[in-house]
């Protein structure tokens, strides 16, 4: 086939994989979205539960997948090495929109998930999502067919072509030397006229567009070596580009390798290798020595330890125990474990996370909108500018050919290219540096507003402490034996769900104590319980169960404000020889002791505090609906110094105000629960949350570990990442003014502005590279004993 044919037969096909998407959603109107994760080999469907089922959704896409599982041996994605086919680069880039049925849809490419959505989703749909895996017909996968593979080669005879054209005019052999400059073009602006066009047809305009342009000029005006030269180097610096971007994708690429593809499911009859996509929650799963979890679930059976770092960035091994949560894509490094299943694969931890991920790679920073926004107006600027320089420059007296030599070269160093990729070269790194430390940042916005943060709120309860209650201390009163306490306690307390009698009871029972049967329990909200045991009545609370009934000793209340002076919830064990509800007779009641409970303050809280400080932030502020004197231990214990504590979720949001007229934009750190109204008014809402549905939803920052000390970590990241930003995009304007004055000053030949542009262009997206091994001195990792 002719070449020219051959090339336009390509630029004409238009059936991409987003094509069969959205027509397989044009089909079917219920589809609101589907993924394609060209690395998993698996298709993600969300679908409107009002209109269609679950059985109707999987039959609408079964087309897609046999379409889909055709193009798998022979797609460039399949290349270990990267690479992308034709229409990949544009949409990765700019998006794409389709119309289908006079419907509208858009499409988005991180580099390994090409996403489809409608334009216009239907409002407050009840959303449901499946997950099918795509079978690929089984023939082998050319490595010719990949984009990775011929970049580099017609690259390569670009510059063979380029030397042999120059030879062969050094010997005077001038039609050998035309030939050779004809196949260096067509080498080294083969892809980029293919980029180009895809951009033209969605009425954009790009570099590649100007690069094609100039050395089309350069021919014109009789020097094809010099435009032979800028494809060549704009050919390698593409490669180059694409081969460093591709490193940050792999980062964030890693996640998808832990998820495993089969696991050992317990049955009746016995062990049952499956697919991970058929474990449904309550089933059982073996996972022996050194295999990766499937799925999330509880401990059923055994013991060992469990390396989380690929999801919460711990870097000691976790002890996992009977009733211990355990997570997809962890490694289970010594014993046995059985587990029951508590989410199915496409809602498990490493499955949310991805996605986040993925959100946040489409989600495009302020800066990174407004350099896209202004690179079309600014191309426009270019192509009008060197027109007006090929055609103005002549009316002052320039020969036509020099005039039109320096509009070809003005194409060239004015192109905003290094101004463009220095952007999502930075942040997308940050966000592969932090998804590896367990810090989920929502796209690149968050990632500027957290850089700017000036006063951080943190909320305590699961927050600076672990949100779970552990037994303190017991004090006896009046000589009673504190296993005659105990007793009582677990006796009375074993039949209470509050969180305050969960903990005395768990730490009964480890001291030995079994439940005894009682009789006429009753639990009074707000105050204790109390239950009829040996012929007598046995009370559990706090002050306002006997405050009015019966005087309280001084000497009681002593114990309990010294207690609470701690950081700690007391309540009072006392005995009554009458059976009745009435109190009032004092003398029948007997105080048998004070036990006392806390919430445990996190490892990781007070390195967290002390590294902030040392991140020179103005204010760390606690927010607590905890009482003053518990607030106040708390805050001892991990060095913060401003408290405001007994706050309603309403009150919060008035905290947060006053700190922002005071210091500036603040972060809220929160559970994700309880806090989310402050999540949602801070500048940045940082939530903990490992497998907390609504922590992970909620803020623009997830710690997906729990680890307090990744809120400094991503705080240092994030200033990082805006100084590497502010870096890129000084370097590249200076490198575009000084190649555009050089231009009409000194005469810059057109290979040299190529030079420039092109080096700069690498070097931004290097730099921005460095954010992938950024590690601050502070970091101090957590060991476990």
């Amino acid at each position: 086939m002719n070449p020219i044919r051959w090339l336009r037969k390509r630029i004409a096909e238009s059936d991409s994989c987003s094509d069969e998407m959205a027509r397989t959603m044009a089909q079917q109107p219920a589809l609101q979205r589907i993924r394609y994760d060209y690395t998993r080999d698996t298709v993600e469907v969300e679908y409107d539960t009002r209109r269609i089922s679950a059985a109707e959704a999987q039959q609408s896409i079964e087309p897609l997948l046999q379409e889909l599982g055709e193009r798998i041996p022979t797609c460039a994605l399949r290349d270990p090495k990267g690479g992308v086919c034709e229409e990949c680069p544009s949409v990765q880039q700019h998006g794409k929109q389709m119309r289908f049925n006079g419907s509208l849809y858009r499409a988005q490419f991180d580099g390994q998930v090409l996403m489809v959505e409608r334009a216009e989703p239907a409002p407050d749909a009840p959303i449901d999502r499946i997950l099918r895996r795509v079978k690929a017909i089984e023939r082998p996968a050319p490595l010719w067919r990949s984009r990775a593979f011929w970049e580099p080669m017609l690259t390569g005879l670009n510059l063979l072509m380029l030397v042999l054209g120059g030879i062969a005019n050094y010997f005077g052999a001038t039609h050998l030397a035309t030939m050779a400059y004809a196949l260096a073009y067509l080498a080294g602006g083969y892809f980029g006229t293919l980029d180009a066009w895809q951009t033209l047809r969605e009425r954009r305009l790009d570099v590649n567009l100007l690069m094609i342009l100039a050395a089309i000029g350069a021919a014109i005006v009789g020097e094809p070596a010099e435009g032979a030269t800028l494809l060549f180097l704009f050919s390698l610096s593409n490669t180059l580009q694409n081969f460093a971007l591709m490193r940050s994708r792999r980062a964030v690429r890693a996640l998808m390798a832990l998820q495993p593809d089969l696991a050992t499911r317990l049955t009746e009859q016995g062990e049952q290798v499956v697919p991970v996509e058929e474990l449904q929650p309550g089933e059982r799963v073996l996972v022996r020595p050194g295999e990766r979890i499937p799925t999330d679930g509880v401990v059923l059976r055994g013991e060992s330890h469990v390396d989380q770092s690929p999801i919460t960035g711990e870097s000691v091994p976790v002890h996992k125990t009977v009733g211990m949560q355990v997570f997809a894509g962890t490694i289970n490094t010594s014993g046995v474990l059985e587990i029951e299943v508590s989410h199915p694969v496409g809602e498990t931890l490493l499955q949310r996370i991805l996605r986040l991920v993925e959100a946040a790679q489409e989600q495009k920073a302020r800066t990174q909108r407004w350099l896209e926004r202004f690179e079309q107006r600014y191309a426009l600027a270019v192509i009008g500018g060197s027109a007006l320089v090929a055609l103005g420059l002549p009316l002052l007296g320039w020969a036509f050919h020099e005039a039109f030599y320096r509009a070809m070269t003005l194409l060239v160093v004015a192109s905003p290219c290094a101004l463009v990729i220095s952007t999502p070269a930075t942040l997308l790194s940050a966000i592969a540096n932090a998804a590896r430390h367990g810090i989920l940042f929502k796209g690149g916005e968050p990632i500027e507003r957290l850089a700017g943060v000036r006063a951080i709120a943190i909320d305590k309860t699961g927050t600076l402490t672990e949100g779970k209650l552990v037994f303190t201390d017991l004090v006896p009163l009046d000589g009673t034996p504190e296993t005659a306490i105990w007793q009582c306690i677990v006796d009375v307390e074993s039949l209470s769900e509050h969180p305050l009698a969960q903990a005395l009871v768990k730490e009964a029972q480890a001291r030995g104590f079994q439940p005894q049967p009682v009789e006429g329990f009753e639990a009074l909200p707000g105050r204790g319980v109390r239950a009829l045991r040996d012929g007598q009545q046995i009370l559990i609370g706090n002050l306002r169960l006997f405050e009015g009934e019966v005087p309280v000793p001084d000497a009681v209340r002593q114990v309990v404000q010294s207690l609470r002076e701690q950081g700690k919830t007391a309540m009072l064990v006392a005995a009554a020889s009458s059976e009745g509800s009435n109190l009032a007779d004092g003398s029948s009641l007997r105080f048998l002791g004070v036990a006392a409970v806390a919430d445990r303050v996190r490892l990781t809280a007070a390195p967290a505090v002390q590294q902030l400080k040392a991140l020179g932030m103005p204010c760390i502020a606690m927010l607590t609906g905890d009482a003053e004197p518990i607030a106040r231990a708390v805050a001892q214990q991990t060095g913060i110094e401003r408290v405001y504590a007994d706050l309603l979720p309403d009150e919060k949001l008035d905290v947060l105000r006053q700190l922002a007229q005071e210091y500036g934009p603040v972060a809220m750190v929160g559970d994700g629960v309880n806090d989310a109204p402050a999540l949602a008014a801070a500048e940045v809402g940082v939530a903990m949350g490992a497998g907390t549905d609504v922590a992970l939803e909620t803020a623009d920052v997830a710690l997906v570990g729990n680890d307090l000390t990744n809120l400094p970590y991503a705080v240092a990241l994030s200033r990082r990442a805006m100084q590497v930003l502010r870096q890129n995009l000084i370097f590249a304007t200076a490198v575009i003014a000084v190649l555009v004055i050089l231009t009409f000053t000194a005469d810059l030949r057109l290979p040299l502005g190529v030079v420039g542009h092109e080096g700069s262009t690498l070097l931004v997206v290097l730099n921005g590279l460095r954010l992938l091994a950024f590690d601050p001195p502070f970091r101090q990792r957590r060991t476990r004993p």
